[in-house]
Formats: structure tokens, C-alpha cells, sequence
């Protein structure tokens, strides 16, 4: 496996303030069983079909990017469902690289601020 080329213990969640984060049918099980709910319950209460996509994730407020994934942890910035998170969140970036946490550390150390969180990739809905 070739080596990762970011840290997502550095990074204030980029990737989960995406619009969409797809929910595969494999994924919406492994969630509903983390919670102890039936997928029926489940598909209530996390998901929601958008963008022409039969499941995604549920959004919620963030001070960062607007709105982020409804199981990210917005104060400590991680995910709360990391063992049964998405196939989409397990995969990525896919090529061992983030162009966000490239980003991310040019900018922290052109600031000089190991805590820096551009916003300048804010996106919308």
C-alpha cells in the first residue's frame, strides 16, 4: 500500500463538509448496526436522497465550512463513526494525496499558525 501523502489528524474535515457523501446499500447496514437501529430507521433518521444520488448523508451547521456531515464531531473535528463510516469516506482521496491538506499546510506555515482553518474552500449547500 503506498504511503498516504496528508494527516487527517491535522486537517479540520474537509472532505466531510462535502455536499455529497454517498451511502452505498453495504454502508447504510453497516450504520444501522452501529447504532442498533433497523435500516429502515436508520434510512429516517441519517440519510436522505439528493443530487440524484439514491442515499447520502445528512448535513448539519459548521463554523468552518458552512455545513458538514451530520456524524462529524465539530468541536474535537473528527468522525464519530469512523470504524462503520462510508465506503466514499474509507477510499478517500483515493490517490494518497489531498490537494485540501496540500493546501492547508502551505497556508499554515505561510502564517505561521499550526491552528489556521481556510475557509476559502467553503462550499455551499
Amino acid at each position: 500500500m503506498p504511503r498516504k501523502k496528508y494527516d487527517c489528524l491535522k486537517c479540520p474535515g474537509y472532505c466531510c463538509s462535502y455536499p455529497v457523501i454517498e451511502v452505498k446499500d453495504r454502508d447504510a447496514a453497516r450504520i444501522a448496526r452501529h447504532f442498533g437501529l433497523s435500516l429502515k430507521q436508520a434510512e429516517k433518521k441519517y440519510f436522505k436522497s439528493a443530487h440524484g444520488y439514491k442515499r447520502v448523508m445528512r448535513r448539519k451547521k459548521d463554523e468552518h465550512f458552512g455545513k458538514i456531515c451530520q456524524f462529524f464531531d465539530t468541536e474535537a473535528r473528527r468522525c464519530t463513526i469512523y470504524e462503520a463510516r462510508p465506503s466514499t469516506c474509507r477510499i478517500y482521496p483515493g490517490e494518497g494525496h489531498c490537494g485540501y491538506y496540500d493546501f492547508l499546510s502551505f497556508e499554515r506555515a505561510g502564517q505561521e499558525d499550526e491552528t489556521y482553518i481556510s475557509t476559502t474552500y467553503h462550499i455551499e449547500n
